[in-house]
Parts: C-alpha cells; sequence; structure tokens
C-alpha cells in the first residue's frame, strides 16, 4: 500500500470525504467506523472510483481496546501509515445532570482517550521515519464552555490543546499536527446529538468543503485550520475574549436550546 491514511469516523460526514479527497490524490486508505455495512459499501465505491486499496476496520472506537486492536491489525496486514486522521467523535444535547452518565462517558472515551491512544501508538513510528501528517477533528466548540453540551465542548478543548501542543513538541522534526475546527456542519452529528433542532445548525458549511480545507491544511502543516462559519460566526469568534463570561455562557445556552 502506498501513501496510506487511517481516517476513523470514516462511514460518513466530514469522514467519508476526507477518504474521497485522500483517494483522489493515489492515497491508499485504512477506513475505521463501527458500521461495517457502510465501510464495505465505501471501500466498493472508492476503489472502484479512484483506483487504490482500502482496508476497512469496524471498531466502536468509545471502546477502550479499540485503538490497540486497530493497531494490533494494522501492523499485522504490514501497513505503514502516512497520515493518521482522527475524525470519530459525536455530541449529546442537554443538561448533563440529565443525560446518561453512560453515553457521556462514552463521549470522553471516543473524542478524547481514542483520540490520544492513537496518536500514541502511531506517533513514533512517524517520528523514526521522520514524517507523518496527524489531522485531529476539533471543533469551534474548544474555543469556550459549552452550556447543554459542557462534556462535548470539554472535549473539544482537549483535542485543540492536545494537538497544538504536540505540534510544537514536533518542531525539530517533519511529522505535523493539525486541528481542524469546524463550525456547525452538514453530517449525522447535528441528528445524533440532536443538534439539527437548534439555531446554531441552521446554516451548516458542507462535510466536502471542511473535509477540504483540512486536508488541505494538513499538507500545508498548519497548526490550526478553521472551517465553516457563517459571517455572523466569525464576527462571534473574534469577540470571544472580549465578552463577559456571563453573557458568554448565556448566549451559547440560547443557541443550544432546541427551537
Amino acid at each position: 500500500m502506498k501513501k496510506v491514511a487511517l481516517i476513523t469516523g470514516a462511514s460518513s460526514g466530514i469522514g467519508k470525504e476526507l477518504a474521497f479527497i485522500h483517494a483522489e490524490k493515489g492515497g491508499d486508505l485504512v477506513l475505521v467506523a463501527r458500521r461495517e455495512d457502510k465501510l464495505k459499501q465505501l471501500k466498493a465505491e472508492i476503489e472502484q472510483k479512484h483506483n487504490v486499496s482500502v482496508v476497512v476496520i469496524a471498531k466502536d472506537l468509545s471502546d477502550i481496546n479499540a485503538p490497540q486492536d486497530i493497531y494490533d491489525e494494522v501492523k499485522q496486514q504490514g501497513i505503514q501509515l502516512e497520515v493518521l486522521i482522527n475524525n470519530a467523535g459525536f455530541g449529546a444535547l442537554g443538561k448533563f445532570h440529565e443525560l446518561s452518565i453512560e453515553r457521556q462517558i462514552a463521549m470522553i472515551n471516543l473524542n478524547v482517550t481514542a483520540l490520544t491512544s492513537l496518536t500514541r501508538l502511531f506517533l513514533p513510528e512517524f517520528i523514526n521515519q521522520n514524517k507523518g501528517k496527524i489531522l485531529n477533528t476539533s471543533s469551534t466548540a474548544s474555543f469556550m464552555p459549552g452550556p447543554l453540551q459542557a462534556v462535548y465542548y470539554a472535549t473539544k478543548a482537549y483535542v485543540t490543546f492536545f494537538s497544538n501542543a504536540l505540534s510544537e513538541e514536533l518542531h525539530d522534526t517533519n511529522v505535523t499536527v493539525t486541528n481542524l475546527m469546524p463550525g456547525a456542519t452538514e453530517s449525522e452529528f447535528g441528528s445524533t446529538s440532536g443538534m439539527d433542532k437548534t439555531e446554531m445548525f441552521q446554516k451548516t458549511a458542507t462535510a466536502n468543503s471542511v473535509a477540504l480545507d483540512g486536508y488541505n491544511g494538513m499538507l500545508n502543516g498548519k497548526i490550526d485550520v478553521i472551517s465553516g462559519l457563517t459571517f455572523s460566526q466569525k464576527i462571534m469568534m473574534k469577540m470571544l475574549p472580549f465578552m463577559p463570561k456571563r453573557m458568554l455562557l448565556k448566549q451559547i445556552r440560547k443557541m443550544q436550546e432546541v427551537k
């Protein structure tokens, strides 16, 4: 296999678009997601359209053992990665004390623990060969606290700061870490989290445009890539450092209330 990229959350949305973008450039793929049927369908479509090799690994990354299982399977097949894209993630809308603790712990396991584990497993190989690129999908949510999505916003803050710190740790290598921060994006995330019924998701960016921004930013070794914001959202992002905390929290809460 050549120019292999491993992509998590590859069965839909941004992850699926990233898979097509990488394949268009002639790169082979290892696609990871829970739904094996979706992965096999995507594999057949990509291989037929782009004449590349695609390996599918069906794993639930909220399972604490999944990252090691994925790494072991990649090694058993003799695959050498050049790109790691940690894209899988999910959210849940509601008050922290009313949401299922099991779902929120699963969210932490997927959004934080799996991303961290996969990075730790594959990064030493990138460093040893002195090349490799990592793209982590965070969110513009990482800039602020998120009332009604307290755990989700906190997990994305982790992803952003973790990615940025690694980028500097690797400054003297040819390995780069890029942090992708989408705004509201047209994908299954909106419906699975409940966000599709809120003000924030009334105008969404396409998954393809966000994936393309992230992929190109990764190729260029950018530290952060912000994508998919409306004009008003861009203005709000610039105002964040100057807003009183209470005002900011109230504004975020209102944007996430179901209409």
